[in-house]
């Protein structure tokens, strides 16, 4: 658990180094209700449960949540069980990446991560599976 912690913050000061954190203009909502999700996906690389929001509830992506993953396992009936930190590390809403090092939820003392980037969920479903789109 302590390497993974380690590898996440070596990661977020590396690539931190790399963009300057700016001052976003609008303040980070709180985490939806349950009601707007849209897809669940588990990050293997970066061990984040990752959720999909529509705020707008048009069925598109406009809030993300990453949580870290303590461990998983399988259910007895084979489906991936995640346990995971109570608050998100990680939110992407309005072109904006926010980091919560604390891990206390949305209360103001999240940061600005990366301004000016969208959430890519194609590097978790492709256009095509199967031959069929997404």
């Amino acid at each position: 658990m302590a390497r993974r912690l380690v590898f996440v913050c070596m990661l977020m000061m590396a690539l931190g180094s790399s963009f300057p954190m700016g001052e976003a203009k609008d303040l980070l909502p709180a985490e939806p209700d349950v009601s707007t999700r849209l897809d669940e996906l588990y990050d293997h690389e970066a061990r984040l449960f990752i959720t999909l929001y529509s705020l707008a509830g048009n069925g598109q992506v406009d809030y993300v949540t990453g949580r870290l993953v303590r461990e998983h396992a399988r259910s007895a009936y084979g489906n991936p069980v995640y346990q995971t930190e109570a608050q998100p590390l990680f939110y992407w809403w309005n072109h904006t990446m926010w980091n919560d090092p604390e891990q206390d939820g949305v209360n103001g003392n999240e940061r600005v991560y990366l301004e000016h980037t969208d959430f890519d969920i194609s590097r978790y479903k492709p256009c095509l599976f199967n031959g069929q789109s997404c």
